[in-house]
């Protein structure tokens, strides 16, 4: 099993040595980064070339956002396992990958998610809150719950029948893409029940009432483009990597429960919140 490890980044100078090193020092031996860079105006690029041998890809030229470099990443890909590492987050320890492996091979499954830590963004020893994902039930997107994408592996092969992330989407397709995955197709997957990432907590977005609400309606759109169930679905032709998948808009039963936008640093609501940014600023999206 080929691990293929996609890091977007942009202006991320200050932390993106540490997410480089926290890949190089797994102990699973076949892992390849690639790195896609939005144009970055600081010196990211020139930190990424001074560590030789350590990114197996890297691209920097201008694009249209976070899920467009991580689309980028995913076509470019030579690995069995696709995982996203955000520039600002780094794993937690050097067996990560190597327990991930273990499990997606002991039960074969086409996913994988697990639990993470939001720590400071000035000293990643100091835990700021722990995200308990949980195991995942058919239904669970419905009630407000879905697994941390940083924790989130996938075959490449369901990228290449299902499709990839809906740029459209802006701060909500990697909560899009799990549910179009996860509940409407019904792909398998496995939980590994403890922290293997630390994600650094945003302020920019996390904070803000109008960004929570974007951030409530790109979710609510995604409900509509991909209703939880799996009925009369379905998945694209295996061996070609192309865009979302499109469905009819309808009304999901449920949709009105999902509390999105409730999670922050300063309301920390009932979950921990998911993260739809590229420098790890935070939009909160309860788990």
């Amino acid at each position: 099993m080929k691990f293929s490890i996609i890091t977007p980044t942009y202006n991320s100078a200050h932390t993106i040595s540490d997410c480089i090193h926290s890949i190089q020092g797994q102990s699973y031996p076949d892992v390849e980064q690639i790195i896609i860079d939005g144009k970055s105006d600081d010196n990211t690029v020139a930190l990424i070339k001074s560590q030789p041998g350590c990114v197996s890809c890297l691209v920097s030229e201008p694009d249209r956002g976070l899920y467009d470099a991580m689309n980028k990443g995913i076509m470019l890909s030579k690995g069995d396992v696709i995982g996203i590492l955000n520039s600002d987050d780094l794993y937690i320890d050097k067996n990560v990958l190597q327990d991930v492996a273990n499990l997606m091979t002991k039960t074969g499954s086409d996913s994988l998610y697990a639990d993470l830590f939001y720590v400071s963004a000035t000293n990643t020893d100091k835990i700021l809150r722990y995200w308990h994902a949980k195991e995942f039930r058919p239904g669970s997107f419905a009630k407000g719950w879905h697994p941390p994408h940083p924790t989130f592996f996938v075959r490449k092969e369901i990228y290449e029948r299902l499709g990839l992330f809906d740029t459209n989407l802006q701060v909500s397709a990697d909560f899009e893409l799990m549910l179009r995955f996860l509940e409407k197709n019904r792909i398998s997957t496995c939980y590994l029940p403890r922290p293997i990432l630390k994600m650094r907590q945003g302020g920019e977005s996390s904070g803000t009432l109008r960004k929570r609400i974007s951030g409530n309606i790109n979710c609510y759109k995604a409900f509509k483009k991909s209703p939880s169930s799996p009925s009369g679905t379905r998945g694209r032709r295996r061996g070609h990597l192309k865009g979302p998948g499109r469905t009819a808009l309808r009304e999901t039963p449920g949709t009105r429960h999902f509390a999105c936008g409730t999670g922050s640093p300063e309301h920390p609501g009932p979950s921990p919140p998911g993260h739809f940014h590229r420098r790890r600023r935070t939009f909160g999206i309860p788990g």
